[in-house]
């Protein structure tokens, strides 16, 4: 519920605007003078200001000037029953949002500070747009035929009707941002802002800052009070990633967040009450951090209320193909180029690919061959990725059964060829003999595996 200061020095006119406001569901103080007005910014965080021109002691476009020291962020509205052009360009100057000469209608008066409060609203998202851009994984829509990510779109459209934190799990480049604005935008909070932080992109001491914002003075070069993300969002959904990498510390505040709805800022002392849906995602085995004491059991499960696994790149073999068109032709568009095929060679070699950068490196390779493709076909040799020999592959963290099974044989294939090999001194056919499997096979082996046979 946004907050207003109200200050004249009429009872009359105090009284009337505190009524108005007060129907129209705002949270309002009024005060007779600009002192006091100024001792109670100082002390309470307001979104908008209504202040009388002409006032004993302190007027108006002092008031306001003293209230922009505070709160650059705040609206102030200037009323006058003097009104001049010249003071209305005073003002304006001075950075009061609009001018309103007394008497006025206090429909007229409500519709205004409607428009001021979003136009605050707009200022402090618009700061942020750089930021969701570089962070944009570029497409609109979920692209996937796999089972798995039918089911992820599923969980997601089942989720996002209601105000449940949302976990998302998955390795880097999966598009978890994508799928955390997904459910924003499939949810009642759509038209609220939507608000992306990396955890792991900003160092521990600024991210506090960064979350929830500064009172002036807060540290050495704070010379304003600033608005968080937590404030940015209001009404809407904020979405944390990266949260494993929080500092332990801040976690705690991140908890409080999301057990008591309110947060003080950096250097205040007061609570700044907030209505944000949290999610937040990270690539990380948050249990294992818990048995380590680096990530808190209790915000854990604040967090996991809805957790949504999002499998890599490799475990949907059959998104490969329409992703990568998907990507040919944005490329192709963006560029200004003729749109182009890929040719079967290429193809093979993307769906042979074990992808370790997941969604985010198949849209950066097509990107590149997209560059350097001059003819109307994408080959193998436009795309930078090979297929890696057995010795270089090294399992992941959290490998699956499958995966380590493979892994493991093919390293026992070739320790028994190289073995075997050595007895028979590089006699291939004595070799595939012992090994019983004909000499093809045996060849295609050591081709695979790139076994060096010398001249044998």
């Amino acid at each position: 519920m946004p907050s207003i200061l109200v200050i004249d020095d009429k009872d009359s006119m105090r009284t009337m605007l505190s009524q108005t406001l007060m129907e129209e569901g705002y949270q309002v103080d009024a005060v007779e003078d600009g002192k006091k007005a100024i001792d109670l910014a100082r002390l309470k965080n307001y979104d908008l200001a209504i202040t009388d021109l002409k006032m004993p002691e302190m007027d108006g476009l002092e008031v306001l000037s003293t209230l922009k020291e505070i709160d650059n962020d705040l609206a102030v509205i200037i009323m006058t029953a003097y009104g001049t052009v010249e003071s209305a360009v005073a003002a304006m100057k001075k950075g009061a949002y609009d001018f309103v000469t007394k008497p006025f209608d206090p429909d007229h008066l409500t519709v205004l500070i409607e428009r001021a409060l979003e136009n605050r609203r707009l200022i402090a998202e618009n700061s942020l747009l750089r930021e969701e851009l570089a962070q944009n994984l570029g497409f609109s829509e979920i692209i996937g035929q796999n089972e798995k990510m039918k089911e992820v779109s599923r969980l997601i459209q089942k989720v996002a009707g209601s105000d449940t934190s949302v976990l998302l799990l998955g390795e880097s480049g999966t598009g978890k941002e994508l799928f955390a604005r997904a459910i924003h935008n499939l949810s009642p909070r759509r038209d609220k802002p939507y608000v992306a932080i990396n955890c792991a992109a900003i160092p521990h001491e600024l991210l506090e800052n960064e979350l929830f914002g500064s009172e002036k003075g807060a540290y050495t070069s704070s010379v304003a009070r600033k608005m968080g993300k937590f404030e940015i969002a209001e009404g809407g959904t904020i979405f944390l990633d990266e949260i494993g990498d929080m500092d332990i510390a801040l976690q705690a505040k991140l908890l409080r967040v999301l057990q008591q709805k309110s947060f003080e800022r950096l250097g205040g002392t007061k609570s700044v009450a907030v209505n944000v849906r949290v999610i937040a995602a990270t690539n990380m085995d948050l249990n294992e951090m818990i048995k380590k004491k680096a990530f808190r059991e209790d915000l854990y499960y604040r967090l996991s209320v809805f957790p949504i696994t999002i499998p890599p790149l490799r475990e949907r073999p059959d998104d490969i193909r329409p992703l990568a068109e998907y990507f040919i032709n944005k490329y192709c568009r963006d560029m200004k180029k003729q749109v182009k095929n890929m040719s079967k060679e290429a193809l093979a070699l993307l769906e042979r690919y074990h992808w370790p950068g997941n969604v985010r490196e198949l849209e950066n390779t097509i990107e590149r061959a997209i560059i350097l493709a001059e003819s109307k076909k994408i080959t193998p040799d436009h795309l930078a990725i090979r297929i890696p020999s057995t010795g270089e592959i090294r399992l992941r963290e959290g490998a699956g059964l499958k995966e380590i099974g493979a892994h493991a044989q093919s390293q026992a294939e070739k320790a028994a060829i190289l073995r075997i090999l050595s007895q028979v001194r590089g006699n291939k056919r004595k070799c595939a003999e012992i090994l019983k499997i004909d000499y093809t096979t045996l060849f295609d082996k050591i081709k695979k595996y790139e076994i060096d046979t010398g001249q044998n």
